[in-house]
């Protein structure tokens, strides 16, 4: 029942001073305001006739705003005066353009459409919630409302990463087409494949002489040497504890998969293979390079979904996973924190067997709080122990950097907003040495 019935049942008490016998009265007035909210009730469109579906976007990045509509269609013979709420979780942002409290009007057999805007704050998986639709009788004196009717039609909006150091590809790809010969480089040196065959000018290295070309042409020639193409890119991101740590306004994790992203597209570009996977305990996600054409767009709708694990991560589990995968000398760029704890009892004690097949690479991003801590100057005694817990973090960065270094490993340590350029540029660079 509603608020208007109660507001007749109270029209109409006011009258019982006027009647000959009051409690006749009462009796007379309840029986007749429960007849009409009967009526009411019974005309009201019924629930088990309305059928509900959406349409819309399944995917959207971070940032943006999609579109999914809400389509009510009325099958029974009444016509539906109905309020509808179509609930989604708070994340998505979801900005109905008819708000819930609007009464609709549908007519037999027809369908009304209802859009909803959403606007995700979060990357990941963004579900619909449950759907309500509360069936008002012509009078709007009683309605229909019973929990899974019409059955919620089920919906979830996947929200991609941002993606922006996208804007940092063409100026990689640049640098990419002057290693990979499209203007010609000098030199050779180790994992480089011979190219061809040009005349000798000052300033070329004189171990490419090629000496047999050079005496069947009477004049002086140099093999040119490209890099070697088809090498391999894993790229590892951790999901333990440590990703979960906000650096700036977004989490490590976020930042790890951003730059993973850029180095994927450009070493796809390359002609290299890349495969993917993250994991803390246990394997959170796999991508294999097979495909390539289609390599990024699978990345990231598998990344879009990740999220930091409050658990340590398992290294040897890491580690065996990039043995039994890549038997080939690969490339293996770890996205993880430098942290003590974690990599001292977890990385250092499998990275030599990791580090004796293939390459390794420890990406890593810092806090610059840590940094303003130790230039700031104290102005309380707290101010004081935080500079002091900040050299102490520094210090023991400092200190696995060196560890990692000793077992051959090359260490990237920058700011969130440089890491995606940074681990490019050392891609970039191992590739023109031939070192991949």
């Amino acid at each position: 029942m509603t608020w208007r019935a109660a507001l007749l049942l109270g029209a109409g008490a006011a009258t019982l001073p006027v009647w000959p016998a009051p409690f006749l009265g009462v009796v007379v007035m309840t029986a007749a305001v429960l007849l009409l909210v009967a009526l009411d009730w019974a005309l009201a469109a019924p629930l088990h006739a309305l059928t509900a579906t959406r349409t819309g976007d399944r995917a959207v990045r971070l940032g943006g705003t999609a579109t999914v509509t809400l389509h009510l269609a009325n099958a029974s013979g009444r016509t539906l005066r109905a309020q509808v709420r179509d609930a989604w979780v708070p994340s998505a942002g979801a900005q109905p353009d008819v708000p819930p409290g609007t009464m609709l009007t549908v007519d037999p057999g027809g369908v009304a459409t209802l859009p909803v805007r959403l606007s995700p704050a979060r990357r990941g998986d963004r579900p619909a919630g449950v759907l309500t639709v509360r069936s008002h009788g012509p009078l709007r004196l009683a309605f229909r409302q019973r929990a899974g009717r019409p059955a919620t039609p089920p919906w979830t909006l996947r929200v991609l990463p941002r993606f922006d150091s996208r804007r940092h590809l063409p100026e990689k790809l640049a640098r990419l087409r002057v290693i990979d010969g499209v203007q010609v480089t000098r030199g050779r040196g180790h994992g480089t494949e011979f190219d061809t065959l040009r005349e000798y000018v000052v300033g070329d290295d004189v171990r490419s002489i090629d000496w047999r070309a050079s005496a069947r042409r009477s004049d002086v020639l140099v093999r040119t040497w490209r890099p070697e193409r088809d090498r391999r890119l894993v790229c590892v991101l951790d999901t333990g504890r440590t990703s979960a740590v906000r650096v700036g306004d977004e989490p490590r994790l976020d930042t790890a998969i951003d730059a993973a992203l850029l180095l994927t597209a450009l070493a796809a570009r390359a002609g290299d293979r890349v495969d993917l996977f993250a994991a803390d305990a246990v394997l959170r996600a796999t991508v294999t390079g097979s495909g390539r054409p289609a390599l990024l767009a699978r990345l990231v709708d598998a990344v879009a979904p990740l999220q930091p694990a409050l658990v340590e991560t398992d290294f040897e589990l890491v580690a065996g996973e990039v043995l039994r995968r890549e038997r080939r000398r690969s490339l293996v760029v770890l996205f993880t924190a430098l942290e003590a704890g974690a990599l001292g009892e977890g990385l250092l004690p499998v990275l030599p067997r990791l580090a004796a097949r293939h390459r390794v690479v420890i990406a890593a991003t810092h806090d610059p709080v840590l940094t303003g801590l130790t230039v700031a100057p104290p102005t309380a005694p707290d101010d004081a122990y935080a500079a002091a817990a900040a050299w102490r973090a520094l210090a023991e960065r400092d200190r696995v950097r060196a560890a990692l270094s000793r077992h051959g490993v090359t260490v990237v340590d920058a700011p969130a907003d440089r890491l995606a350029p940074t681990i490019a540029d050392t891609y970039l660079r191992l590739k023109s040495l031939g070192q991949l």
